[in-house]
């Protein structure tokens, strides 16, 4: 065999649907690979339609189009070869499949064999398991292809090793989670080490509704060493050289701290909702908080400052602090800041309500009222403008529905959804150290609705450190309350907090879409039943 290969990777961003887009970018890459020298171009998972296509992949048409872009790209292919992925109709029998482009043709394919069915994943939803290996030659180098899934599982390894496999080639569309990276970099160790064979794993950069996919390719000696990284949360292309059984050494860049990580997965989030949906703007209401704060500097990160438009929207109950705090934030960002005192029409809808409410006590209702108050100028003002409300709730209240429903949940993307408060302070603080565009305040003060005098959230919640503990334990990890107790956290707020997440599902079910940051997200990766009896035990 031969002893050396050249292959690019392609990490870059799909839009769903895009078949002609996509296959450009594919195009500039192609050329791209081609003049550094490459003699193998690897693009992502389902590069040629994006992922994921969720229901698009039940309409027949779909396969036929994305059939005649791969076809229509083989013509273009000459001495570079080239793999991409595509969704395969054989009959009634749907693939998620790779094909090889070489010299005009189709000159190999493969089928997906282990299909995801968790997390976000529901490839069985769609897909049927292809059952036979994939090795294709170029100069002299025998080629092993796997997608994705494939590589977390050892029986698709081992058919490539009985097929004489010199490398390892894995294409993916891998979205992120906090410290995924170090997922990854554990199952292609074990099969770099089972196989003996160096692993080239290529993925997706970009945001795809409530996914973000973080890119970080990276080539694998067969010791499980790195080779090559490339960074993550950017479109990247990089050439990686085989010599013999071993790639030479190139760039390793620096994975980020997960602040770092969290934050820019927020920004690529937000980013790439608004661009590719064509949304001009974003407009957030300012409270003074730090939620809203954070949503704010996220925002302007992502779009730039003349895209974002921040709305004060004070009560009777809105501290001082609040308005110089939020009108400090705007003035530093060099945001649209505009000051809509809801007052006027808190008396108007007491006015109306006064018959109906009469005799009975003030309570949440009249704070609530607020909050919708402030939902109803927000998407008046994103219904008029075009730009679309960011909503600026955070995981914390999302689970124990600390929000209100049409008020401050109003909007068309939650960029905090999946934030823990505590994480919202250490993002805020790390933005910050940066540069310090979050005041001080905002940070350090107690956090508070403000829709009652001397208000401040943890007359309603438990400690938000122990609070987003026992949501995590219980949420993401399916601990049960009485493991949850036995932890140590006191069994009466751990009640609490399990009993606020179950009876809330209903307000999250009718949330903005919001970005994956966790290993389980309020999202497509939880479907808890809103009517349910279950009791846990304890």
């Amino acid at each position: 065999m031969k002893t050396s290969l050249a292959i690019a990777v392609a990490q870059f961003n799909p839009v769903v649907g895009d078949l002609s887009g996509n296959v450009a970018q594919i195009r500039a890459a192609m050329d791209a690979a081609a003049a550094e020298g490459a003699r193998l171009l690897l693009t992502p998972e389902l590069s040629i339609c994006g992922y994921p296509p969720e229901d698009l992949l039940l309409r027949p048409d779909f396969y036929d189009r994305c059939r005649e872009a791969v076809e229509t790209l083989a013509l273009q292919t000459d001495e570079l070869a080239v793999v991409v992925g595509y969704p395969e109709a054989d009959g009634d029998i749907r693939y998620n499949a790779a094909a090889v482009l070489h010299r005009g043709r189709i000159v190999a394919h493969y089928r997906k064999q282990r299909l995801p069915n968790y997390e976000v994943f529901d490839e069985l939803r769609y897909f049927d398991e292809g059952d036979a290996a994939c090795i294709f030659e170029i100069d002299g180098v025998r080629c092993g292809l796997l997608i994705c899934a494939d590589l977390w599982g050892a029986a698709p390894t081992k058919g490539l090793i009985e097929a004489g496999a010199d490398v390892i080639l894995v294409i993916n569309a891998s979205p992120c989670h906090l410290n995924k990276q170090q997922d990854r970099y554990r199952v292609a160790a074990d099969r770099a080490r089972e196989s003996g064979l160096p692993v080239l794993y290529a993925n997706m950069v970009g945001g795809q509704d409530e996914l973000v996919f973080d890119g970080a390719s990276f080539a694998m000696q067969a010791d499980g060493s790195i080779a090559w990284q490339a960074p993550a949360f950017a479109a990247h292309a990089s050439v990686v050289r085989l010599n013999g059984s071993a790639w030479v050494p190139a760039t390793v860049t620096p994975l980020p701290e997960l602040e770092e990580e969290a934050y820019t997965a927020l920004v690529v989030g937000v980013r790439d909702y608004l661009g590719k949906n064509g949304f001009p703007g974003a407009i957030i209401g300012l409270s003074g908080g730090i939620d809203s704060a954070l949503t704010l500097a996220v925002a302007v990160d992502a779009l730039g400052a003349d895209k974002v438009r921040a709305v004060m929207m004070p009560s009777p109950y809105t501290a001082q602090m609040s308005l110089d705090d939020a009108a400090e934030m705007a003035r530093i960002l060099g945001v649209r800041y505009d000051v809509l005192p809801i007052e006027p029409a808190m008396k108007v809808f007491a006015g109306m309500l006064e018959a109906q409410f009469a005799g009975l006590p003030e309570d949440t209702t009249e704070e609530n009222l607020q909050s919708r108050i402030r939902g109803m100028l927000l998407m008046a003002l994103s219904n008029k403008t075009g730009s679309i409300v960011l909503t600026t709730g955070n995981k914390s209240e999302m689970a124990t529905g600390y929000a209100t429903l049409y008020g401050d949940m109003a909007g068309g993307f939650a960029v905090l959804k999946d934030v823990y408060k505590t994480l919202v302070y250490r993002l805020s603080v790390w933005r910050n150290a940066r540069s310090a565009i979050i005041p001080e305040n905002i940070i350090t003060r107690p956090p508070s609705a403000e829709l009652k005098p001397d208000q401040v959230d943890q007359d309603s919640l438990p400690p938000y450190a122990v609070l987003d503990a026992i949501i995590e334990a219980y949420m993401e990890r399916d601990e049960s309350p009485r493991e949850i107790v036995a932890q140590g956290y006191d069994e009466a707020v751990v009640r609490r907090t399990v009993g606020m997440l179950k009876r809330n599902e209903y307000k999250r079910r009718q949330s903005p879409v919001g970005i994956r940051l966790t290993r389980r997200a309020f999202g497509k990766d939880w479907r808890f039943p809103i009517t349910a009896r279950y009791q846990d035990p304890y």
